[in-house]
Order: structure tokens, then sequence, then C-alpha cells
């Protein structure tokens, strides 16, 4: 995935740039030609000024995601049926899969391979992916996991965790893993990965769980990840969980579980850098899309930032947030951009969760044109969460939450505007809130404690610790603000610039 910005001049400022270089009433005498050259020269020189201060990277980057694996043609193809697979449903595939992967490696340095999966019902339990590959799903073919915990093997804890995220020690692999690969791809045309997670939430709901339940899909340590075009169903615990990757792209996805399923998050990019999710229909129990980046104590140590991501035109329900960061968020999170989002149906619009032993930071985050309906609470700041994986996390370890701007948002029948807690003598700073209009049904609308920062154009009128204005003297320190003034200010002078 590339991340790139693009300036094309309106067609007013081409008009006025070709205009620059043909002046009338120049003439040919050495005194008016002079007088003309540098006149010309300076209108030169000011609109290359002006489209350098109004370009979108001047300050926030007009962001966008390109995929070099999405699309790519594989010159080796092979269809699981050719490794004794049955679609009955019934009969279990674990090993067609994982005796068609040992195949198709040896293609690996020949361009890589794919491999087919037609219509039908392929159970399966837990089998590993290779690099330079793209598992295709047909329209009507759906991979269905084991209901038996046996087909799922157990692995270690992710060295920024310390230990399975329910239980202590290890956890059981995801139905799709894959660890240091470079180029995967898993799309299709709509075929559906079924987690068949019923049978792990009831043993999660009785305490009879050995180990922490599975992913649905998991990647590690892997770059270049491609998932698309797929319909994922009732995972276990997280849906999509990416972690210590790089270049992941989730497209064109549909998620879904049950509302009362616990803890089936959507897509959790965890210790990421560079990863675009966008065009995706989630629905589940726990959070819609959740960015993370290690527990505690081990978080801090392993010290890999989820960075650099984003999230765009993305619908969804939860009974937990639409956007969430954290809790588990020790190795710091920046750099993100979310927009074009609408949540409905939910408990919180988008949330940020963090506690004192946590450490590491959240900043550089920016959210616009958000439309929310039916949410208990629009924007929810968590800073004492709680949840730690033993007894040796430092309590001493604050978290640092700053520069968080959101910008652009709507809300209808939302029962609180914002419940925005930080953490006593570490107060959460440069929270900005701009353009943002909520229809609030219950009071207090707002409440606020150990926050601080900005507002603007806010219905109804936010908490006093955020009652100054951004503009003029504080855009700044609002992440993403100052270049919204500019661009702002430039079209403002562009007419009174342009009849110079």
């Amino acid at each position: 995935m590339r991340i790139h910005s693009t300036v094309i001049p309106s067609l007013p400022l081409r008009r006025s740039l070709l205009s620059v270089f043909f002046t009338p009433g120049c003439s040919s005498s050495p005194d008016n030609f002079n007088l003309c050259k540098f006149k010309i020269s300076l209108k030169v020189v000011l609109v290359l000024l002006f489209i350098i201060i109004s370009a979108p990277w001047a300050a926030k980057a007009n962001l966008s995601c390109k995929s070099d694996s999405y699309g790519l043609v594989r010159p080796h193809s092979v269809t699981i049926t050719e490794f004794g697979a049955v679609g009955d449903g019934v009969t279990l595939n674990t090993k067609a899969f994982q005796n068609a992967m040992f195949y198709l490696n040896s293609f690996a340095d020949k361009g890589g391979a794919k491999l087919f999966v037609p219509a039908g019902r392929w159970l399966t339990g837990s089998f590993d992916l290779i690099s330079h590959l793209t598992l295709w799903l047909d329209k009507d073919a759906v991979i269905l996991g084991s209901t038996h915990s046996e087909d799922w093997p157990v692995i270690d804890p992710l060295p920024s965790y310390g230990r399975g995220r329910e239980l202590p020690g290890g956890r059981y692999r995801s139905l799709i893993f894959g660890q240091n690969l470079t180029d995967v791809v898993i799309t299709g045309n709509n075929g559906t990965i079924d987690g068949q997670g019923f049978v792990w939430w009831e043993r999660f709901r009785k305490k009879t769980l050995d180990y922490t339940r599975p992913h649905l899909v998991e990647l590690m340590n892997s770059t270049g990840v491609v998932i698309s075009n797929l319909i994922f169903l009732n995972s276990p615990f997280w849906t999509i969980h990416p972690v210590y990757c790089s270049q992941v792209t989730v497209r064109n996805v549909t998620i879904l579980a049950p509302l009362d399923s616990p803890n089936t998050d959507g897509i959790d990019p965890d210790s990421c850098d560079d990863v675009c999710i966008e065009d995706c229909f989630i629905s589940t129990g726990d959070d819609v899309v959740a960015i993370k980046s290690g527990w505690d104590e081990y978080g801090i140590s392993y010290g890999r930032p989820s960075k650099n991501i984003i999230i765009r035109r993305l619908t969804g329900q939860t009974r937990a947030s639409g956007i969430a960061i954290g809790s588990e968020m020790s190795g710091g999170v920046w750099g993100v951009h979310a927009q074009d989002l609408r949540f409905f149906n939910s408990t919180d619009g988008i949330r940020i969760k963090t506690s004192p032993g946590r450490g590491g930071y959240v900043k550089d985050i920016y959210v616009a044109n958000v439309t929310l309906v039916d949410v208990l609470v629009a924007i929810r700041f968590t800073g004492l969460y709680g949840d730690h994986p033993d007894e040796f996390y430092d309590p001493n370890a604050m978290p640092l939450i700053e520069k968080i701007t959101f910008k652009d948002i709507t809300g209808g029948n939302i029962k609180t505007a914002g419940l925005m807690e930080g953490i006593e003598g570490h107060t959460f700073g440069d929270i900005c809130l701009y353009n943002i209009t909520f229809t609030v049904t219950r009071e207090p609308r707002w409440n606020c404690s150990y926050i601080q920062g900005y507002s603007e154009l806010v219905t109804p009128k936010t908490c006093k610790s955020l009652s100054r204005e951004i503009f003029p003297d504080h855009c700044s320190d609002c992440y993403g603000m100052s270049s919204y003034l500019q661009m702002s200010r430039n079209q403002s002078m562009e007419p009174w610039f342009f009849s110079w």
C-alpha cells in the first residue's frame, strides 16, 4: 500500500497560471519590457507560493490508499479439490489446505500462486498461509471453522501482551494464520469465511475455556497484506487481526456477528503501520475497528506503535464503539485519519480507552465527516479503563493523550454528546472539536474531567474545559486544523490575489 498526495490546481488557478505568461501592455521599449519582466516574475513566484500553501499536503495530507497486490494475477493456480477436499460441510479438510500450501510454496520464487476455493462448504481447522499467495473464494464458497477445539492448535502469547488476552498462558491459533510472510492476498467473489463462533462464545460465558479464544484471521510480522471482497461471519474472538504488520489493506469486506456475541471486534490493527481500511460494512458484538499496540509493561517493552492508519467509508453498528483506540495502546498510536464514517444503533461513536499502567501515547488523530444515529455516547474518552495482564505492571506508567481532532460530525438521537474522562494529574490535551451538531436526549449533554482543548461551531455547547475557540489563536494546537484555516483563507484571498 502506498500513501500519497496529488495536487491538481483548480480551473481558475490554471487560468491564472497561464495569464502570468501573457500579460497585456508590454511594449518593446527596454524600460517597459524590463518592468513587465519584473511583474511577470513576481506573479510566478506568488502563484507558486499559493500552490504550495494551499496544497493538501501543506499540513494534513490528502491521503489515498493503493495496494500493489490488489488484482494481482498469479502465474500458477490450483483448486482445493485437487488435494482431496470435500465441500459437504461435514468432511474435515484441514489436511487438504495444509497440503495445498506445502505444494504452492514451491512457486513462491516464481511469481507466487493462487489457491481457488470453489462453491461448497469447506470445513477445516486452523491452517497456515504462505508468502506470494492469493487465497480466492468463489461466490458460493464457505470456509467453515471446526467446532472442535483440538482442530485449533495452541500457540505462544504475543510478546506485546505477555499472556493470552483472556487467560494466562497461550492462545488458540486463528482459523487462517500466517507469520513472517510477504505478499499475501485473501480475496474472492464475495465468498464467506465462517468461524462458527457460537461454540466458543458459549464456553466463554460458562468460563470453561482453557486458553484465549482464536481470531478468525491473524497475520503476524507480515508485509504486503490485502484482504478484500469477502464476507466474514461469527468469529470466535476478534475477526481480522493483523499484528506487527506493514502495508495492510482491508477493503470491501462485510463482517457480521450477533450484537450480543462477546469480543467479536471487526478489524483490529495491532502494532501495525501503513494500514488502509475502506469501504466496509461491519456489525458485531464489539468494536467495529479497534487500533491497538500492546498491553501494559509488555507493550511498553515491545515498543512497536500503530501508525499511519487510514479508515474511510465505513458503516457499522455495535454494542461497543464504532472506532476505538485502545485500551491496549502501550506501544503508542499516532497518525490516524478516519473519515466518511456512519455508525448507528451503537453504544459509542468514537472512543479512546486507556489507563494508568498502560504508558504509551495516542496522538495526531483526525476524525472527520461522521454521521451517528441512535448512539448512546457520541465521543468518549476513558482514562481509567483498568484491566491489566498481571500484578507486574507499573501503575506510574501514564499514557500521553494529545492532539486529537473531531471535525464535521452530526448525530441524531444521541443520549450523551461527550463523556470525556482523562486522568487526574495527566490531563488529556489539545482535544479539538469543530463543526459538530448533535441532537441530544438527556442531561448532562457533555461530561468532562481532566480534559483540555478547544471547540468551535459545536451544538450543544461543550463543557468549560473545551470552550476556548480554535480560531485564530489555537489552530496550530489542533491536529489538522492549521491546514484547514490556511486553505479557508486562501479561498477567500484567491479573487483578490489574482486581481493584482
